[in-house]
């Protein structure tokens, strides 16, 4: 399916915005605040969506914006085929405290269906873009998720949602699990970037539960384009609205979900 090729360039614009605004802010003394005991946003991410949704409002004002620190405004919970979903700032914890692993991650939902993926990583000037059935990208040279198909050599990563404190048992279980069967396991504070981590073949596998849409939706996409696969923990379809995700290069799908079901089966 052909779309306008306004969409793909208007997220990469968009995502490049968003780059200068981090680096305006990053280590200088801007204000964080706490939307939960460890959940933080800072002047970065209100500024990049505020300016991502009226870039959206004038240049398709039929569209509707889901972002993270905005949500679904009153005045997009109109029906629309096209939904823009944003992360302002995927990784503010690290941000927050200087560590230079965030980014920015812009989707775009056409009939239910992830069509445009753009994540960028100001710091390391990355820029990852996929379009459905055109593969994925990295600063514009087509990418491909790696080649392992043994647990013991793989590199895989994870992460923590912010009510970890509350829900603990059963994700430091699967860690485990994953901990003795893998080459080594990483935790960067990105869920977007871990995914694009994935579909540029330097992490073979991923999974964390309790997501939002914003945090996988440009993710899934460019593993899917890159070819990979991905599916919620019992090996079912993904769906972004679904809060838990599986991602591998594909060749470890099977053993990441049979070790994620031993856990679930165990507690």
């Amino acid at each position: 399916m052909a779309h306008d090729p306004l969409f793909l360039s208007t997220a990469i614009e968009a995502a490049i915005s968003a780059g200068r605004i981090h680096r305006k802010y990053f280590r200088q003394d801007v204000l964080v605040q706490k939307k939960g005991p460890i959940d933080l946003v800072t002047a970065a991410d209100l500024e990049v969506e505020r300016e991502f949704r009226a870039l959206i409002i004038d240049r398709f004002p039929a569209h509707v914006v889901l972002g993270e620190e905005q949500g679904t405004s009153a005045g997009d919970r109109r029906p629309a085929s096209h939904r823009w979903i944003i992360d302002p700032v995927d990784g503010t914890t690290n941000f927050a405290h200087g560590i230079a692993l965030f980014c920015v991650s812009i989707a775009l939902e056409i009939d239910g269906q992830i069509e445009i993926g753009v994540v960028y990583d100001p710091m390391a000037d990355e820029l990852f873009s996929a379009e459905r059935g055109q593969g994925a990208r990295l600063n514009g040279a087509p990418m491909r998720v790696s080649e392992n198909s043994q647990l013991i050599d793989a590199l895989l990563c994870t992460g923590f949602p912010y009510s970890v404190h509350l829900e603990r048992r059963e994700m430091v279980e699967v860690f485990a699990a994953f901990l003795g069967q893998a080459q080594a396991i990483r935790r960067l504070g990105s869920a977007a970037l871990d995914l694009c981590y994935v579909a540029a073949g330097r992490f073979d596998g991923f999974w964390e539960q309790s997501l939002h849409p914003w945090d996988m939706a440009a993710g899934v996409l460019l593993i899917e384009e890159a070819g990979g696969r991905v599916s919620r923990y019992g090996n079912e379809p993904l769906d972004i609205y679904g809060r838990e995700l599986v991602a591998s290069n594909g060749l470890l799908h099977s053993s990441m979900v049979e070790a994620i079901q031993s856990v679930q089966r165990a507690v």
